[in-house]
């Protein structure tokens, strides 16, 4: 399975991440397949930076994003994601039928 997760990079106690679309098996740090985009959770307010036509183009072809990741593309500004849809559609009543 593919994951949209954050890998971290920076100095200890100075966390900066790259959002990037990795195999779900991979480490946190480890070989990924594309990086979309940053973060810089020290900023203030935090710098959030993302390529959205390829974060939707992964959603698209079946990559979950994590919890984080999914909170920061809807912070940065992306349409929502297959799931939050899903999440937030409200339920329709069944017709029924009257006799």
């Amino acid at each position: 399975m593919v994951k949209i997760r954050l890998r971290r990079m920076g100095a200890k106690k100075n966390p900066f991440y790259r959002i990037v679309v990795a195999d779900s098996l991979s480490p946190r740090d480890g070989k990924c397949i594309e990086e979309i985009g940053t973060y810089n959770p020290l900023t203030s307010p935090s710098e959030i930076k993302v390529d959205l036509e390829r974060a939707q183009y992964w959603i698209k072809n079946g990559a979950q994003p994590t919890d984080t990741v999914r909170a920061l593309l809807k912070k940065a500004g992306a349409a929502q994601t297959p799931q939050t849809e899903a999440q937030e559609a409200p339920e329709v009543p069944e017709a029924k039928d009257e006799e």
